[in-house]
């Protein structure tokens, strides 16, 4: 075995390009600290932007080729930024381990689908539950719609490397900590591998102490919804009195239970005129899934037609918090009561950075939940 020298590390150094500066990061004069100590390799770099993803992704790529020399038996790289990115909310504390996590999903758009993420979140908070609402819908972005907020920076500003995670964070009602999408932006499964790594370290470098992450997702079943839902512990769908959102629920519970092996599914009823029409609806999608389906679904409840719904969207604010004594309103709670209720698993899926690591496999080849 050959003594390791530090000719050796920056020669493996100039072999990355970054790719804002176009240039390694030894001709960009980012290196500061070179120490060896016997098999043990120590390398600090400093960038002069606000890498965010990329430079969790550049430690963990040089890293690797690092430890892939010869004489080298563990390898710490460490990047730092000399320019903070802004903070455009302080006060948001941030938060990584999570006990469960929740995707809402539908087979089809105007089903109230976002509306039932936001209010189960707030919900979920009014028990006493420190919860995260991450909207992931890459094509239309509408949570801080619902909730009158101005995002400056969005989950697309993490994927490109100009900022932090706890930089994206909002504070919204009943002290919800929400992640804006990325509107318009790649999917998810096309991210690089360096963007998958940095993703994941950015999710997994926020604190402790999360209990619910509830994940609005897209309509539909493309790759993006299909993606998120996998990726999840619990998978709710919301369904509502019309034919096509009952095709399309059954259309994206056998895309999930053939392609991906998924046997689990809650069914929330909305905007429905009576709880029987609720159990009705349930009993419609079951019918077919029983027929065709090795599934399991589970009837979660139903949320009540309400115009206080109406009346909150044109406030722009959730129907939980402007009008919390409504029939809506009371419906979220026995829901978030049910939600809160599920059993936690206890395994490694309770972790952001185990369910970023899912969501960031290609829903082709990864293996089933």
């Amino acid at each position: 075995m050959s003594a390791i020298t530090r000719q050796t590390v920056e020669a493996t150094l100039r072999q990355y390009q970054d790719p804002y500066l176009n240039q390694d990061p030894v001709s960009a004069g980012c290196l500061r600290e070179v120490e060896i100590q016997g098999d043990r390799v120590r390398v600090r770099l400093e960038l002069g932007y606000a890498a965010g993803l990329f430079r969790n992704g550049l430690a963990q790529t040089l890293q690797m080729a690092l430890e892939a020399l010869d004489g080298v038996a563990r390898a710490e790289v460490r990047v730092d930024c000399v320019i903070q990115p802004h903070k455009a909310q302080p006060q948001v504390e941030v938060m990584g381990n999570v006990k469960n996590i929740v995707a809402v999903a539908s087979g089809k758009g105007g089903v109230g689908k976002t509306n039932v993420s936001v209010n189960l979140a707030l919900a979920l908070a009014d028990l006493g539950r420190r919860v995260m609402l991450l909207d992931a819908d890459l094509g239309l972005a509408n949570v801080d719609v619902l909730l009158g907020l101005t995002p400056k920076r969005t989950l697309a500003d993490v994927i490109e490397g100009r900022c932090e995670l706890r930089d994206v964070l909002l504070l919204g009602p009943g002290g919800v900590r929400i992640v804006p999408a990325a509107s318009g932006t790649q999917s998810m499964v096309h991210l690089s591998p360096m963007q998958h790594a940095g993703l994941i370290q950015a999710f997994s470098d926020i604190s402790d102490n999360l209990d619910v992450l509830v994940v609005d997702t897209a309509a539909g079943i493309g790759d993006s919804v299909v993606s998120f839902v996998r990726a999840a512990q619990e998978v709710l769908l919301v369904v509502c009195d019309e034919p096509t959102s009952i095709t399309d629920a059954y259309a994206l519970i056998k895309l999930l239970n053939r392609d991906h092996g998924m046997t689990r599914f809650r069914v929330l009823a909305n905007m429905a005129h009576s709880p029987q029409e609720g159990r009705n609806l349930f009993a419609k999608l079951t019918k077919v899934t029983d027929r065709f389906l090795d599934v399991a679904l589970q009837y979660v409840g139903v949320i009540p037609y309400d115009e206080s719904v109406r009346k909150a969207v044109q406030k722009q604010r959730a129907v939980y918090e402007a009008f919390p004594r409504s029939k809506a309103s009371l419906a979220f709670k026995a829901v978030a009561q049910k939600v809160d209720s599920w059993p936690l698993p206890a395994n490694p899926r309770g972790h952001l950075e185990f369910f970023v690591e899912r969501l960031v496999q290609h829903p082709a080849t990864g293996s089933a939940v």
